[in-house]
């Protein structure tokens, strides 16, 4: 089993001091860092745009994974690609041309990638598996950080693993909403590489502990 990647959601930061933060979780292990971009339409909140990543981006060298809640992703994939974004996923709910998007992202030179929402079936990914380079798979109902997993999607997550293995080996699978030590051993078992952390990490008051429990329960 391969190693768990972790990614700290800046959601869960404190953007006073977003440099100091994003150094602290460097420091403690994080692979990736991770942007929620919510627009206040496909989700009931509005975030950061492509300005804040561009200023991550002169202080870090991990890559940057943009998750784009957002209902107009079209317009935002050049200016998140050249903001230094390494990965951008768009919704399959939001996004009417999936397969353009998707092509676009990749001829910037950036990782694609479908997110899903918990009550979207997994059949609505049936066109994109060749296409992307990982799902995102919600275990919350996105807008707000903080939220609880919601069980019924490890079934999600499991199906979703035996597709991947079937289909598209190459293909990560990346889950994102209310990860914690106590559910990661789980989540890593039923397939997901990435873990979008928030609160777990930045809530954390040692990061590298945090880091380190997430990946403690890999394999359990």
């Amino acid at each position: 089993m391969s190693r768990v990647r972790i990614a700290p959601s800046l959601l869960a930061s404190d953007l006073a001091r977003v440099a100091d933060e994003v150094r602290s979780v460097a420091a403690a292990g994080a692979d990736m860092l991770h942007f929620d971009v919510m627009d206040g339409h496909f989700v009931p909140n509005l975030t950061f745009g492509p300005g804040l990543c561009a200023a991550v981006r002169r202080i870090t060298t991990l890559p940057l994974d943009v998750h784009l809640m957002v209902t107009n992703a079209d317009e935002l994939v050049e200016p998140f690609a050249a903001a230094g974004a390494g990965r951008i996923a768009v919704h399959v709910e939001a996004d009417l041309h999936l397969h353009r998007t998707l092509t676009r992202i990749r001829a910037l030179g950036v990782v694609p990638g479908v997110a899903i929402n918990p009550a979207t079936p997994v059949a609505a990914l049936d066109e994109v598996w060749a296409f992307a380079g990982f799902f995102l798979v919600m275990s919350v109902n996105p807008g707000f950080g903080g939220q609880i997993l919601i069980p019924e999607v490890l079934d999600k997550l499991g199906r979703m693993r035996a597709i991947r293995d079937r289909r598209a080996p190459g293909v990560e699978l990346v889950v994102d909403g209310g990860v914690e030590a106590e559910n990661a051993g789980t989540l890593r078992g039923l397939g997901a590489d990435v873990l979008v952390a928030g609160t777990a990490v930045f809530g954390a008051a040692d990061r590298a502990a945090a880091v380190a429990r997430l990946r403690a329960e890999e394999g359990s």
